[in-house]
């Protein structure tokens, strides 16, 4: 009779449906009406008997309700959990990727901090070897002021000497100046360095966390250690995965940016040091030469002077033609200024909903910035080139007032400055 009952209300069963959110299954049933037939006469037995079996009846289906849904919650977390190992997966490949690009970074800032920290010593060590070179040259001043009246004339030897002095001071305040900034650049990428450790450290932390999460399981779970004081709806969580990507990117692109600085910074003062070495050898290879010269021979120093004219005449034809080329380009740059200016004024007339900051709209606001700091640096160099050129002409009118001066004193040239000068070493640093 059981078995009969149960067979008979499973046929009636209609209408089962699933859902699945979050894991949980909500089943749904509607029962048909159904009739039973009253055995009570054919068994002999009163209407408890009826009831029982239905309740025994309802208790097997619900049973076999019950099986149903643990089956489908064990498949539900299964399937979750098989989702979350997935998604931790994924994100402890992409911390590791940044990870990697951080390390890189991070070694890239630290081997362009050491070799900038190495140059610096080398332009150290060039401001130290200025200090003797100037020495002698004063003192060299001050032996020719010792010539009788008549002879105390600024010649050629004293303008070279002068020029030393004024090449070895220009020096040497460049390479103070010149280890000023490579202290700040230094200090910005050691900051630079600061940030990517920090972020690298927070992200191998990270990464340690989500390993972490990868291989556990529900029976590691009680050997785990976790504070009971956070919240569980963690309020802090508030960086987006973008904004956490781009803190990386951000990090990376500020120590890029530093590193482009110091190797820009590293190949200045590289060339700075050749330029003022060969400067003041040249200029103290001049000097010599003139000492030489005026020993030899008056008329030899006054044609050697005759010789630098044309050169200083067509370094000052060139100063011209230089500043015409700077005029030429910051007139090019003011009409792609305006182009600029104009474009961007006109896409301000676009409807509210159409002010989208495109990338139209940064290119065309870089592309101001830079020629607003292409014509600012162009009209720089037209008033250096001026300076240059005024101070060319003072050396040309000096030169040219200087030719027909007489000669210093023979042995103060000869026996006291040049031994003096002898032992002076010009090195390259």
């Amino acid at each position: 009779m059981v078995t009969t009952c149960f067979a008979l209300l499973l046929h009636k069963v209609q209408d089962i449906e699933t859902y699945s959110s979050g894991g949980f299954l909500l089943y749904q049933r509607r029962w048909r009406t159904m009739s039973f037939p009253d055995h009570s006469s054919l068994l002999g037995v009163g209407p408890d008997l009826k009831n029982i079996e239905v309740m025994l009846n309802h208790s097997e289906l619900f049973r076999a309700e019950c099986k149903g849904l643990i089956q489908e919650t064990d498949k539900a977390w299964r399937r979750m959990q098989n989702d979350d190992q997935k998604r931790l997966d994924q994100r402890v490949r992409d911390i590791q990727f940044l990870i990697k690009e951080l390390q890189l970074k991070l070694e890239e800032v630290i081997l362009e901090t050491d070799a900038l920290i190495t140059l610096q010593s080398s332009v150290v060590k060039a401001l130290e070897g200025t200090k003797e070179p100037l020495r002698v040259t004063v003192l060299c001043l001050e032996e020719r002021m010792k010539r009788f009246p008549a002879e105390r004339v600024e010649d050629e030897v004293e303008r070279e000497l002068l020029k030393e002095q004024e090449v070895l001071k220009g020096v040497a305040s460049l390479l103070e100046r010149t280890v000023e900034q490579m202290s700040e650049q230094i200090r910005l990428n050691r900051s630079a360095k600061y940030h990517l450790e920090k972020d690298l450290k927070e992200k191998s932390e990270a990464q340690h966390i989500d390993n972490s999460c990868v291989v556990m399981t529900t029976h590691s779970i009680g050997n785990l250690q976790l504070s009971t004081t956070k919240s569980t709806s963690l309020p802090s969580l508030t960086v987006t995965p973008k904004q956490w990507e781009n803190i990386s990117d951000i990090n990376i692109a500020k120590a890029e940016h530093q590193k482009t600085n110091s190797e820009s910074m590293r190949a200045l003062v590289q060339s700075v040091l050749e330029q003022t070495a060969a400067d003041m050898q040249k200029q103290f290879q001049a000097t010599t030469t003139a000492f030489q010269t005026h020993i030899q021979e008056i008329k030899s120093a006054k044609s050697q002077m005759e010789e630098k004219l044309p050169e200083i005449l067509s370094e000052i034809f060139s100063q011209e033609r230089l500043r015409e080329d700077l005029q030429v380009a910051i007139t090019e740059n003011e009409h792609s200024l305006n182009l600029a200016n104009t474009r961007l004024a006109m896409r301000l007339q676009r409807p509210g909903k159409e002010q989208c900051y495109d990338l139209a709209q940064a290119q065309l606001l870089t592309e101001i910035q830079h020629l607003t700091s292409h014509i600012k640096k162009l009209r720089e160099e037209t008033t250096q080139s001026q300076e240059q050129q005024r101070a060319l002409v003072r050396c040309k009118l000096r030169m040219e007032e200087d030719v027909d001066m007489k000669a210093s004193s023979l042995y103060i040239d000869e026996v006291i400055c040049t031994q003096l000068r002898e032992p002076v070493r010009i090195h390259t640093f």
